[in-house]
């Protein structure tokens, strides 16, 4: 697969004598803090010193009824069911409340339903079945609030329901006892950009104070920093922004825990991804732990990823480990070759070039649709909508690019769809197979009219245009306290023109990378490395631009500057 060009974009430089009072730090990082939006130095060194008083969770609509019909379920020794969803944000909060509901004494079970069998969300069967069982109150976590039959259906049981989400809020809430989700429009609570496992996180929050000023014992000594590894897992790998201080609070003090390894499915799953404890970033969890934990959902169950999370049994931790990594490696063959097939078909229909792909087929896995959806954005840079085909009912998963809100658009399909929701770029559906023409050509029609006129390109954000006398690993190791980036606080992009190529070659399967050893003007090699732009080799010439970021490397004890090309292109071209 070859990388789509880039339309590369500079951002305007700060006024010089702003940056100037972005004292103890280089020009280069008080421009990416600028670019961030830290637009005053006083802004820029509390985003760096990461301090944040945590919002008081009671600010939150609903938690003051949750807390008090969860007490009261601990007190009267109820059985409660925790309702997850099967991704890595749902099976992060499922093991984190069910964690701290225990260690407050309460008898309660998770529930992660089967991606195949039940769908995402709510399912009523299951409440029906959780009911039957003795559950008398489920509490869900990263999922409910568009389940509003499902809701009635589980009132109508006898079940109490407490919803816990982020997800967006549709036009009916569903009638829950209560229901925590900071999109909600009379929520005071200040920040309504937290994942999923973020919100069951201050659901715990709020017991454990109420617990603590009210000096219960405890079933157990845990505390709530024994439960940010799994915040940081599900925010990251639910794409949460990390530009948020409250989020990005959580994650580091998550990644300290992590590189602790002290939960032995961490331990576990690092051996199995093959990464040091010590070395976990936000990117770790990005490309080793979120796919992996993720696998369970998308090809078995998600209670095989739940229970490596919560077993605190080596033993169990090692074996679902193991079962995660082969489940991973599926995971990568069949979406590979779904990509490769749909890919085959819109060449020889010519539909490569419509504003919307859309792609369906009985063979391909339902937990694997959305990662299909997502390769073919990255490739094609169109919003695209992948099924797999049922005999009654198909499911779909839905990617977008940001000039469309993909669950927009399906909230003006809903009238053919069973159910839908998601965000703005990613969202999910089931839909009656009789209504796919119609929604297709209804869909169809609003991507078109939304995306008509603009230039669809994949758009490179470059923080500054760096000098190659800058490029030294003093500057590298500086930049490390943007940590963690990811959605929302990107690694910064530097572009730096007019570089010499001393060497060149490809490298990886296929030859899909690109190795150049760079320098201008006689000055010190410098090595960059370009993933997936091994295409690329044929049209260089022996003077490039290059937009990198800016990574060290470490060999044989030594450590060195590497740039990790994002785009190269002949010197001077404009993009």
């Amino acid at each position: 697969m070859s990388m789509l060009p880039k339309k590369w974009s500079l951002k305007p430089p700060a006024p010089p004598e702003l940056l100037d009072q972005y004292t103890g730090m280089s020009l280069v990082l008080a421009q990416v803090l600028y670019n961030r939006g830290q637009t005053s130095p006083e802004a820029a060194f509390r985003f760096l010193q990461a301090k944040y008083d945590s919002q008081n969770p009671f600010q939150m609509k609903g938690m003051n009824r949750a807390v008090g019909r969860i007490r009261q379920a601990i007190k009267q020794r109820e059985s409660i069911a925790v309702y997850g969803d099967f991704d890595a944000d749902g099976v992060t909060s499922t093991a984190l409340l069910v964690q701290a509901l225990r260690a407050l004494g309460a008898i309660v079970k998770p529930y992660i339903p089967h991606r195949v069998d039940e769908g995402y969300g709510l399912n009523s069967d299951a409440l029906l079945r959780l009911r039957r069982d003795g559950v008398r109150l489920v509490i869900t976590v990263d999922c409910g609030i568009r389940s509003i039959r499902e809701v009635e259906d589980g009132n109508a049981a006898g079940l109490d329901i407490i919803i816990t989400d982020h997800h967006s809020v549709g036009p009916e809430i569903p009638p829950a006892l209560a229901v925590i989700n900071p999109k909600q429009e009379d929520c005071r609570y200040g920040e309504d950009m937290l994942a999923g496992v973020g919100v069951a996180y201050k659901l715990a929050e709020a017991l454990f104070t109420v617990a603590n000023s009210m000096r219960e014992r405890r079933q157990s000594t845990l505390s709530l920093d024994d439960l940010v590894d799994l915040v940081a897992i599900g925010t990251v790998a639910d794409l949460a922004p990390l530009n948020r201080a409250e989020n990005r609070v959580l994650v580091l003090e998550g990644l300290k825990a992590l590189n602790g390894a002290k939960r032995e499915g961490v331990r576990a799953l690092l051996n199995v991804a093959g990464v040091r404890a010590g070395a976990v970033d936000a990117s770790t969890i990005g490309y080793a732990i979120g796919p992996r934990i993720n696998a369970a959902g998308r090809l078995e169950h998600a209670m095989i990823a739940y229970e490596l999370l919560a077993s605190a049994d080596g033993r169990i931790a090692d074996q679902r480990a193991a079962e995660l990594q082969a489940l991973n490696v599926k995971r990568q063959e069949l979406t590979r070759a779904a990509q490769a097939l749909i890919r085959e078909r819109l060449e020889q229909t010519g539909e490569a070039d419509a504003p919307l792909i859309m792609a369906s087929d009985a063979s391909f896995q339902p937990g694997i649709v959305g990662l299909v959806a997502g390769r073919l954005v990255d490739e094609y840079y169109r919003p695209a909508v992948i099924m797999e085909e049922g005999q009654e009912e198909s499911r779909g998963s839905c990617r977008s690019i940001p000039e469309f809100d993909i669950t927009a658009a399906l909230d003006q399909c809903a009238d053919l769809l069973v159910r839908h929701g998601g965000h703005a770029q990613a969202a999910g559906f089931t839909i009656r197979n009789e209504n796919i023409p119609a929604f297709k050509e209804r869909l169809m029609a609003i991507t078109s009219a939304a995306l008509s006129g603009k230039e669809l390109l994949p758009k490179l954000e470059i923080d500054a245009e760096v000098d190659p006398a800058q490029l030294r690993l003093e500057l590298a190791e500086e930049l490390a306290c943007l940590e963690p980036t990811g959605q929302s606080n990107p690694a910064p992009v530097f572009k730096t023109s007019g570089l010499q190529i001393r060497q060149k070659r490809t490298v990886g399967q296929d030859d899909r990378h690109l190795k150049l050893l760079l320098s201008r003007n006689g000055g010190p090699p410098i090595d960059a490395i370009g993933f997936n732009l091994g295409d690329r080799m044929p049209v260089l010439t022996d003077c490039v631009d290059v937009a990198y970021l800016l990574g060290v490397n470490e060999y044989n004890g030594r450590r060195t500057v590497q740039l990790v090309l994002q785009d190269v292109r002949p010197a001077g071209e404009e993009a």
